[in-house]
Protein backbone atom coordinates (compact mmCIF):
# COMPACT_ATOMS: atom_id res chain seq x y z
CA UNK A 1 0.00 0.00 0.00
CA UNK A 2 1.36 3.27 -1.09
CA UNK A 3 -0.10 6.30 0.61
CA UNK A 4 1.86 8.93 1.61
CA UNK A 5 -0.89 10.71 3.33
CA UNK A 6 -0.94 7.71 5.50
CA UNK A 7 3.04 7.49 6.76
CA UNK A 8 2.94 11.61 6.80
CA UNK A 9 -0.34 11.03 9.25
CA UNK A 10 1.21 8.08 11.53
CA UNK A 11 5.15 8.59 11.84
CA UNK A 12 5.07 11.44 14.32
CA UNK A 13 2.63 10.15 16.16
CA UNK A 14 4.49 6.71 16.88
CA UNK A 15 7.39 8.60 17.16
CA UNK A 16 5.62 10.44 20.20
CA UNK A 17 4.41 7.22 21.91
CA UNK A 18 7.77 5.68 21.10
CA UNK A 19 9.13 8.53 23.28
CA UNK A 20 6.76 8.37 25.93
CA UNK A 21 6.61 4.34 26.31
CA UNK A 22 3.59 3.80 25.09
CA UNK A 23 2.69 0.65 23.74
CA UNK A 24 0.56 0.87 19.99
CA UNK A 25 -0.29 -1.14 17.39
CA UNK A 26 -1.92 0.39 13.52
CA UNK A 27 -5.32 -2.29 13.19
CA UNK A 28 -8.70 -1.37 11.10
CA UNK A 29 -8.40 -0.87 7.25
CA UNK A 30 -4.76 0.03 7.25
CA UNK A 31 -3.70 -3.51 8.59
CA UNK A 32 -5.94 -5.42 6.59
CA UNK A 33 -4.82 -3.72 3.29
CA UNK A 34 -1.47 -4.75 4.74
CA UNK A 35 -1.74 -8.13 5.37
CA UNK A 36 -4.75 -8.47 2.65
CA UNK A 37 -6.63 -6.86 -0.14
CA UNK A 38 -5.54 -2.94 -0.41
CA UNK A 39 -8.55 -0.65 -0.10
CA UNK A 40 -8.52 3.30 0.14
CA UNK A 41 -9.19 4.82 3.51
CA UNK A 42 -10.07 8.16 5.05
CA UNK A 43 -8.40 7.49 8.79
CA UNK A 44 -6.26 5.05 10.54
CA UNK A 45 -7.17 3.25 13.38
CA UNK A 46 -4.58 2.96 16.61
CA UNK A 47 -5.22 1.15 19.55
CA UNK A 48 -2.67 2.36 23.34
CA UNK A 49 -2.15 1.66 26.23
CA UNK A 50 -2.44 5.33 26.84
CA UNK A 51 -2.68 6.36 30.64
CA UNK A 52 -3.52 10.28 31.93
CA UNK A 53 0.01 10.42 32.53
CA UNK A 54 1.24 10.85 29.16
CA UNK A 55 -2.05 13.31 27.93
CA UNK A 56 -0.17 16.12 28.85
CA UNK A 57 2.83 15.92 26.94
CA UNK A 58 1.67 14.21 23.93
CA UNK A 59 -0.85 17.06 23.31
CA UNK A 60 2.77 19.17 24.04
CA UNK A 61 4.52 16.57 21.34
CA UNK A 62 1.71 16.76 19.18
CA UNK A 63 0.56 20.41 19.14
CA UNK A 64 2.54 21.39 15.92
CA UNK A 65 1.33 18.52 13.52
CA UNK A 66 -1.86 17.32 14.77
CA UNK A 67 -5.50 19.26 16.02
CA UNK A 68 -5.67 17.43 19.62
CA UNK A 69 -8.19 18.33 22.15
CA UNK A 70 -6.81 17.34 25.55
CA UNK A 71 -10.24 16.92 27.24
CA UNK A 72 -11.36 14.32 25.01
CA UNK A 73 -8.21 12.30 25.39
CA UNK A 74 -8.77 12.39 29.07
CA UNK A 75 -12.00 11.20 28.88
CA UNK A 76 -11.16 8.51 26.07
CA UNK A 77 -8.57 7.42 28.81
CA UNK A 78 -11.05 7.54 31.61
CA UNK A 79 -13.31 5.86 29.89
CA UNK A 80 -11.43 3.53 27.70
CA UNK A 81 -12.88 4.59 25.06
CA UNK A 82 -11.63 6.71 21.92
CA UNK A 83 -11.01 9.90 20.49
CA UNK A 84 -9.70 11.29 17.69
CA UNK A 85 -6.83 13.37 16.45
CA UNK A 86 -6.38 15.28 13.09
CA UNK A 87 -3.44 15.47 11.07
CA UNK A 88 -3.10 19.34 9.64
CA UNK A 89 -0.95 18.91 6.71
CA UNK A 90 -2.85 15.87 5.26
CA UNK A 91 -6.36 16.28 7.29
CA UNK A 92 -6.01 12.42 8.13
CA UNK A 93 -7.96 11.77 11.03
CA UNK A 94 -6.65 8.93 13.40
CA UNK A 95 -8.60 7.37 15.52
CA UNK A 96 -6.79 6.20 18.77
CA UNK A 97 -8.26 3.54 21.03
CA UNK A 98 -7.59 3.21 24.50
CA UNK A 99 -6.73 -0.73 24.90
CA UNK A 100 -9.66 -2.17 26.90
CA UNK A 101 -9.04 -3.84 30.14
CA UNK A 102 -11.23 -7.52 27.69
CA UNK A 103 -8.07 -10.14 28.18
CA UNK A 104 -8.67 -10.62 24.25
CA UNK A 105 -7.65 -6.79 23.99
CA UNK A 106 -4.42 -6.87 26.18
CA UNK A 107 -3.59 -10.45 24.47
CA UNK A 108 -3.68 -8.54 21.48
CA UNK A 109 -1.29 -5.48 22.36
CA UNK A 110 0.87 -8.33 23.26
CA UNK A 111 1.05 -9.67 19.50
CA UNK A 112 2.11 -6.64 17.75
CA UNK A 113 4.08 -7.28 14.79
CA UNK A 114 6.68 -4.62 13.71
CA UNK A 115 6.51 -4.44 9.84
CA UNK A 116 6.34 -1.86 7.35
CA UNK A 117 3.34 -0.21 5.42
CA UNK A 118 5.21 -0.29 2.25
CA UNK A 119 7.57 -2.62 0.46
CA UNK A 120 9.69 0.63 -0.36
CA UNK A 121 12.93 1.29 0.56
CA UNK A 122 13.44 3.12 3.57
CA UNK A 123 9.45 2.80 4.64
CA UNK A 124 8.93 3.02 8.39
CA UNK A 125 8.35 0.37 10.45
CA UNK A 126 5.11 0.80 12.74
CA UNK A 127 3.63 -2.03 15.12
CA UNK A 128 0.75 -3.61 13.24
CA UNK A 129 -2.43 -5.57 14.82
CA UNK A 130 -1.41 -9.16 14.38
CA UNK A 131 -3.11 -10.66 11.06
CA UNK A 132 -5.08 -13.06 13.30
CA UNK A 133 -6.55 -10.15 15.22
CA UNK A 134 -7.12 -8.13 12.80
CA UNK A 135 -9.27 -10.85 11.20
CA UNK A 136 -11.16 -11.27 14.71
CA UNK A 137 -11.37 -7.41 15.60
CA UNK A 138 -12.89 -6.58 12.46
CA UNK A 139 -15.34 -10.02 12.82
CA UNK A 140 -15.97 -8.07 15.88
CA UNK A 141 -16.86 -4.75 14.43
CA UNK A 142 -18.83 -6.73 12.16
CA UNK A 143 -20.99 -8.14 14.93
CA UNK A 144 -20.93 -5.02 16.49
CA UNK A 145 -22.37 -3.01 13.94
CA UNK A 146 -25.23 -5.86 13.26
CA UNK A 147 -23.31 -7.77 10.81
CA UNK A 148 -24.34 -6.35 7.77
CA UNK A 149 -21.06 -3.81 7.00
CA UNK A 150 -19.37 -5.39 3.93
CA UNK A 151 -16.97 -3.50 3.98
CA UNK A 152 -15.43 -5.27 7.12
CA UNK A 153 -16.54 -8.43 5.50
CA UNK A 154 -14.44 -7.99 3.05
CA UNK A 155 -11.47 -7.11 4.79
CA UNK A 156 -11.76 -10.41 7.05
CA UNK A 157 -11.83 -12.43 3.66
CA UNK A 158 -8.61 -10.46 2.55
CA UNK A 159 -6.69 -11.51 4.88
CA UNK A 160 -7.79 -14.85 5.18
CA UNK A 161 -7.07 -15.46 1.82
CA UNK A 162 -3.68 -13.78 1.49
CA UNK A 163 -2.73 -14.96 4.31
CA UNK A 164 -3.71 -18.80 4.37
CA UNK A 165 -1.65 -21.17 5.44
CA UNK A 166 -0.12 -18.95 7.70
CA UNK A 167 -2.58 -18.21 10.24
CA UNK A 168 -2.73 -19.50 14.11
CA UNK A 169 -6.05 -21.01 13.33
CA UNK A 170 -6.40 -22.44 17.71
CA UNK A 171 -6.12 -18.86 18.35
CA UNK A 172 -8.69 -17.28 15.79
CA UNK A 173 -10.66 -20.78 17.03
CA UNK A 174 -10.15 -19.77 20.86
CA UNK A 175 -10.64 -16.07 20.78
CA UNK A 176 -13.50 -15.89 18.12
CA UNK A 177 -15.42 -18.44 20.77
CA UNK A 178 -14.58 -15.71 23.66
CA UNK A 179 -15.96 -13.03 21.48
CA UNK A 180 -18.65 -14.65 20.54
CA UNK A 181 -18.16 -14.84 16.80
CA UNK A 182 -17.23 -17.94 15.91
CA UNK A 183 -19.86 -18.76 14.05
CA UNK A 184 -18.76 -15.42 11.86
CA UNK A 185 -15.47 -16.79 11.67
CA UNK A 186 -16.48 -20.81 10.36
CA UNK A 187 -18.27 -18.89 7.97
CA UNK A 188 -15.28 -16.64 6.94
CA UNK A 189 -12.94 -19.16 6.69
CA UNK A 190 -15.78 -21.57 4.62
CA UNK A 191 -15.84 -18.29 2.06
CA UNK A 192 -12.24 -17.48 1.88
CA UNK A 193 -11.55 -21.44 1.17
CA UNK A 194 -9.43 -21.51 4.36
CA UNK A 195 -8.84 -25.01 6.11
CA UNK A 196 -10.44 -24.52 9.66
CA UNK A 197 -8.44 -27.08 11.22
CA UNK A 198 -5.08 -26.24 12.30
CA UNK A 199 -1.97 -28.41 9.68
Amino acid sequence: MRDQDIFRAVVPLIRAFEHLGVSYYIGGSVASSAYGKARATMDVDCVSDLTSAHIKNLVEILKNEFYADEDMIREAVDNRSSFNLIHLETMLKVDVFVVKSRSYDREALQRRKKDTLDEGEGAPEVYLASPEDVVLSKLDWFDQGGRGSEKQWNDVLGVLMVQKGRLDLEYLEHWAGQLSVLDLLHTALSQSGTSDKKK
